[in-house]
């Protein structure tokens, strides 16, 4: 492995432990959310509330050196709260922009399907171009611009399930569960001491590992992972055989296969690997397909799951050797 790659690793491995000081017992989640990152995607968080969702997104802009903001989805929340527009200045005989929360580096979504479609609509050209247009003029977002949307999945009244199309734009759908008893039990002692994750945050006591800048050097490096043409065949495969399962309605797209790629690449160079394995594409199934996928009605009558699907599909497409 050479050097780049060697800091990269390096790199990824104290942010990894930077954030777990905040974010307890959620080590598979952490690793998602870096791949995320690596590889200039966007991710959909889902949890019940209380799991830190809202708390891991402030910690990976403050871990990684890059501003954050959030905007709380409601049903009365219009595009324009999103990306801004344009006010009259009296003094200046002029319109002014003024820029919503969209202008920022890591942007939480949170509870997105509680917004109406065409209030979720405003963040399909920033998630898939990085620009906004108000009033027929294009804005330009930052490079390192990244969506994490998060939704309860407990509690559906009220909401505006995300359509196809926008679920397709997220690399992942990150599944925040409950932390184990153990983990549990350390957050409680945590909190009774005086030391609880948010504290620990704003405290000081979690350092930045980037400056202002270096998150685009630690990508470049993924051009550094070999990735052979028979993994890349697999994960075409994968994704293929989502569209012709007997259970699927509709399955994934070609999106899907890059977005399968490109975690390959990021997961081999966190563990510190300068070439990608089935493993590493096997183990971002789930994440990366699930979400795309729709079961044929009479499937999910009889209670299959996607991921039970997705578990038949791993077993049968032919692992590269």
């Amino acid at each position: 492995m050479n050097e780049d790659l060697n800091l990269a690793t390096r790199t990824l491995d104290a942010a990894r432990a930077e954030i777990a000081k905040v974010i307890i017992g959620q080590d598979a989640v952490i690793e998602l959310a870096l791949v995320t990152l690596l590889t200039r995607q966007h991710a959909l968080i889902e949890g019940v509330p209380g799991v830190a969702k809202t708390l891991l997104v402030r910690t990976l802009g403050h871990v990684l050196g890059v501003p954050s903001g959030r905007v709380q989805f409601t049903p009365d929340l219009m595009p324009a709260d999103i990306t801004g527009t344009n006010v009259f200045n009296l003094q200046a005989n002029t319109f002014t922009l003024v820029r919503g929360p969209v202008f920022t580096s890591f942007l939480l979504a949170d509870e997105v399907n509680r917004a109406p479609a065409k209030t979720q609509a405003a963040l399909l050209q920033a998630m898939q171009e990085r620009v906004v247009t108000i009033d027929r003029e294009t804005h330009s977002l930052d490079d390192a611009f990244t969506v994490f949307a998060t939704q309860n999945p407990a509690d559906s009244e009220g909401t505006y399930p995300l359509p196809e199309a926008q679920k397709d734009r997220f690399m992942v759908k990150i599944r925040m569960e409950a932390p184990g008893r153990d983990d549990e039990l350390e957050l409680a002692r945590r909190m009774l001491s005086g030391d609880s994750p948010e504290k620990c945050l704003v405290g000081g006591a979690v350092r930045p590992v980037l400056g202002t800048g270096e998150l685009a050097r630690l990508r470049a490096t993924l051009d550094q992972v070999l990735l052979r043409e028979e993994l890349a065949a697999y994960a075409v495969d994968l994704v293929r055989a989502t569209r012709t399962h007997e259970s699927v309605l509709t399955g994934a797209g070609p999106r899907a296969t890059q977005a399968l790629l490109l975690g390959a690449r990021a997961r081999a160079a966190i563990a510190g690997r300068d070439f990608t394995t089935p493993d590493d594409v096997r183990s971002l199934a789930t994440a990366v397909l699930a979400h795309r996928i729709v079961l044929r009605p009479e499937f999910e009558i009889e209670g299959v799951t996607v991921e039970e699907v997705l578990a038949r599909i791993l077993e049968q497409v032919a692992v590269p050797r």
